[in-house]
């Protein structure tokens, strides 16, 4: 399909590497580029480790990581060159079957949980389901393999360069401050996401929360058909039912804990029918949490421990935390954000929390905004989780959903909740602490 084209990809992670290979198999000519002389090299393809030279720009095409924002000197400079630019995600979407149903998921929170969850609820009803993009696996792992429906969790810098990406049914699950040290203000930030629904396929449909001034204001700019979470138009939550187009959906059996997941199960529920999933094949207490999002570890405890790493925001950690039946020990730390609105961390006192043990780099600015409430300072993680278990009363849930980045003390979320994880396991074990996993 791609013989005798000359084709660069820019970056060489994860996404660069799997299109790099994709474009050698369609029988392109490959150079794979990255700032990093330690990147390893791709076997098959010219490597050029160590900086982006103006020589690899003269091909017909560039391939761009989602890590590497459009305004690079690299990219600035092929677009005047009138090289074609495109993400990994526009550039696989264009060998894709036309007729395979293709689902985009965006959103600030929950757009890796609500990807998982339509694509087990697919994969329950027996379809064979690809889901990736920005969840884990490229979507250039996907072409060439005979999949029913495809569903893709998308970051806004892949809409930076959307190229062919074009989903029949895609989803802004919400809009909170975040990346905006790549996209300068909430406007921008809001931009790219509503990117998602202008590439939506003839036909296509799009989902948008209830309201939203900043995604609103780009509504004009759309000529899909739109629908509304949280409206007659999407779902309607009721306790632990959703309503979906008449059809009544019970949520009563899901196991992944939350006032926030049965919204996500709702919201997922939704996409699936959209997506051609029949509502009696609806199966949500199927339903099984990623790792380090509202997971519940089964370990022999007096407690509950959830592990909610993936909180590393405020937004994130009051959706997650907010609905959750039961007292509540909150750990809250790690690497705070730029503007990160902790006191509006005070309103869980009203709801499930009891006490909030602050830890890691934030943790006095957390103190001092919760001050007056509950809150006991920890020197680190292993120091928080003994305090928590201190202060838990039997039968009490000990979250873990941080609010803030871990680069203070891990390497990135999952570290650190796997980290949490092996303490813990350690602790109800009466195993020796283990420190690092």
């Amino acid at each position: 399909m791609l013989d005798g084209q000359r084709i660069t990809v820019l970056g060489g992670g994860l996404s660069g590497r799997s299109a790099a290979s994709l474009a050698k198999r369609l029988g392109a000519r490959v150079i794979l580029s990255d700032l990093s002389e330690d990147c390893p090299p791709l076997e098959g393809v010219d490597n050029h480790m160590g900086g982006h030279p103006e020589e690899i720009l003269d091909v017909d095409l560039l391939v761009v990581s989602p890590g590497i924002p459009a305004r690079v000197p690299a990219v600035v400079r092929a677009q005047e060159l009138g090289v074609e630019v495109t993400s990994e995600l526009g550039f696989a979407s264009g060998f894709l079957p036309p007729d395979c149903p293709v689902i985009g998921i965006t959103g600030t929170n929950g757009k890796s949980t609500v990807t998982s969850f339509v694509s087990q609820l697919f994969g329950a009803a027996d379809w064979k389901v690809f889901a990736g993009g920005n969840l884990g696996t490229p979507l250039s792992d996907a072409v060439g393999k005979d999949w029913d429906v495809i569903v893709v969790e998308v970051s806004s810098y892949q809409m930076e360069l959307p190229g062919r990406f074009s989903p029949s049914v895609a989803a802004v699950l919400n809009l909170t401050p975040d990346h905006l040290a790549r996209h300068g203000s909430m406007e921008v930030y809001a931009e790219h996401k509503m990117r998602l629904l202008g590439c939506l396929r003839e036909g296509g449909v799009g989902i948008l929360p209830a309201s939203d001034a900043n995604l609103d204001a780009h509504l004009d700019d759309l000529s899909c058909r739109v629908l509304r979470f949280d409206s007659p138009t999407g779902f309607e939550l009721n306790g632990d039912k959703a309503l979906i187009d008449g059809d009544e959906i019970l949520l009563s059996d899901l196991e992944v804990p939350g006032l926030m997941n049965r919204w996500n199960a709702a919201a997922a529920c939704l996409l699936a029918r959209l997506g051609g999933l029949p509502s009696t094949s609806l199966q949500p207490s199927s339903l099984r949490a990623l790792p380090h999002r509202m997971q519940t570890l089964s370990v022999n405890s007096p407690y509950v421990w959830i592990n909610d790493s993936k909180a590393t925001n405020v937004e994130a950690t009051l959706a997650g935390v907010s609905g959750l039946d039961g007292e509540v020990v909150l750990l809250l730390g790690g690497a705070g954000k730029d503007g990160a609105n902790y006191p509006a961390l005070r309103a869980l006192y009203d709801g499930p929390v009891v006490h909030v043990v602050a830890f890691g780099a934030s943790a006095l600015e957390i103190s001092a905004a919760l001050v007056g409430l509950p809150v006991t300072r920890a020197d680190g993680l292993l120091d928080a989780i003994d305090k928590a278990e201190a202060l838990a009363c039997p039968g009490a849930l000990v979250v873990l959903s941080p609010a803030c980045a871990s680069f203070d003390e891990f390497d990135d979320f999952s570290h650190r909740g796997r980290v949490f994880e092996s303490l813990v396991e350690s602790k109800t074990q009466g195993d020796p602490v283990r420190r690092n996993a």
